[in-house]
């Protein structure tokens, strides 16, 4: 393993000082692009299928849109303040996000602190500011904290004492929180996200397993404890035999996007969002697409969604080091996730889960938290390395290193070598600033 860095690290080293990656490069436009595009998108549709319950509940049918437009100025400003940072920055400031995530958590629970709506306490709100959600903040945080502190840990991950337990208290501690709000949906997300990042950074496939197993049993349990999970699940399964009540809004979503045929009603023009579908501006933002612009504008926003992942995976596998790799898939991982759990949602292939649709759906804490970090998959792209000498070897080696490591364009590593499943890091450059 010491032998293949050592030949490795002077070729990437000297890769990166001809290219001037060291100070930062050229952004990847087409990722931001798309960012921006999928963000304009959710300003239209917010409004569009939140002006009636805007007029019915505050008399201001911009109600909500003002509120997205607020969360998308900030997130703006997010997002070009880490797109110019230089990524590595964040592995020393990790423990400060970390730790002042885990503040905000802990104000959302505490007394006369915390505010409350549907049942669910999961908002800070001062006077008459808008309120903060820190779960969708938490998020962001545990990208960064996962990423350094994985990248810090080597081999050592692979080691029940040294890297499972702690990992597994780590995040056992941040879902803890945010289940106490409770907010399912984030936990599960946030797991998820975690978990990712732990396979990817060379975690063993028994620990892996170990640890799915374990959390799907928690899973259950606290489905079975809080009740409204549960209800999700057989509300999912026999929507038809209780329409009026249990299963109106999955058959209301499903009518929404139905609605719209292949080209739909016209942008400004649903009917479902005049109250049949529950949500319709958060959750079912996609439905009410479905149905203005139909089938043809759905598939366009899939496609922005394919292509975003699309290109993070490839800055991924480009990053000049492991923290880089494991911080822009933390980031792939999040918006595949949360794009999965909501699409999937409305059109009934899975439960129902209340995960909004990143950079789409009304929310100005979760707009600004995914901008920033679409800001954070920018800054390591700025930094890619494009190995030019991988491209002009042997066809033979080119393949034999596709087939045991398919997501990596870097040089070959030992198959016994755990860490970095898209690619070997380049020694010496971890963190360096």
């Amino acid at each position: 393993m010491a032998r293949i860095e050592a030949l490795t690290a002077p070729r990437v080293g000297k890769l990166v000082e001809e290219t001037g990656h060291r100070t930062g490069g050229a952004p990847d436009w087409s990722l931001i692009a798309a960012v921006m595009t999928l963000t304009l998108v959710g300003l239209i549709f917010v409004f569009s299928s939140s002006f009636a319950v805007g007029e019915q509940l505050f008399g201001d049918p911009r109600f909500f849109a003002k509120r997205q437009l607020l969360g998308a100025g900030i997130g703006a400003g997010a997002f070009v303040f880490f797109a110019l940072l230089d990524y590595r920055r964040l592995r020393a400031w990790s423990p400060l996000i970390m730790a002042g995530a885990v503040l905000l958590l802990l104000a959302v629970i505490a007394p006369g602190i915390g505010h409350s709506q549907n049942g669910a306490q999961r908002w800070i709100q001062f006077g008459s500011a808008p309120p903060v959600q820190p779960s969708e903040i938490a998020k962001l945080a545990i990208v960064i904290y996962i990423a350094a502190w994985l990248s810090s840990r080597g081999d050592s991950i692979r080691h029940v004492t040294l890297g499972v337990i702690p990992f597994s208290i780590i995040v056992g501690f941040i879902g803890f929180l945010i289940m106490a709000e409770p907010d399912l949906g984030t936990a599960v997300t946030i797991t998820l996200i975690a978990g990712g990042l732990f396979f990817i950074a060379g975690a063993a496939l028994k620990h892996i397993l170990v640890l799915v197993l374990g959390g799907g049993t928690v899973l259950f349990g606290i489905i079975g404890l809080f009740g409204y999970g549960l209800d999700r699940f057989t509300q999912f399964v026999s929507a038809e035999s209780n329409p009026e009540a249990g299963g109106f809004q999955i058959l209301q979503l499903l009518i929404a996007l139905g609605s719209g045929g292949l080209t739909g009603v016209g942008i400004g023009e649903s009917r479902q969002k005049f109250f049949y579908v529950p949500s319709a501006h958060t959750d079912g933002v996609f439905a009410i697409i479905g149905e203005e612009v139909g089938f043809i504008g759905a598939v366009l926003i899939l496609f922005l969604f394919a292509f975003l992942i699309y290109r993070g995976v490839r800055i991924a596998s480009k990053a000049p080091d492991q923290f880089g790799t494991l911080l822009a898939m933390g980031v792939v991982i999040w918006f595949a996730t949360q794009a999965f759990f909501n699409i999937g949602g409305v059109t009934r292939t899975i439960p129902l889960t209340g995960i909004p649709l990143p950079l789409v759906s009304f929310g100005s804490s979760a707009l600004v938290a995914t901008l920033a970090a679409g800001g954070v998959l920018v800054s390591v792209s700025r930094y890619s390395v494009e190995r030019e000498e991988y491209r002009e070897q042997e066809p033979e080696r080119r393949l034999r290193d596709y087939v045991m490591h398919p997501f990596r364009d870097g040089d070959a590593a030992s198959v016994d070598a755990p860490p970095n499943r898209l690619h070997t890091p380049a020694p010496g450059r971890e963190g360096s600033a």
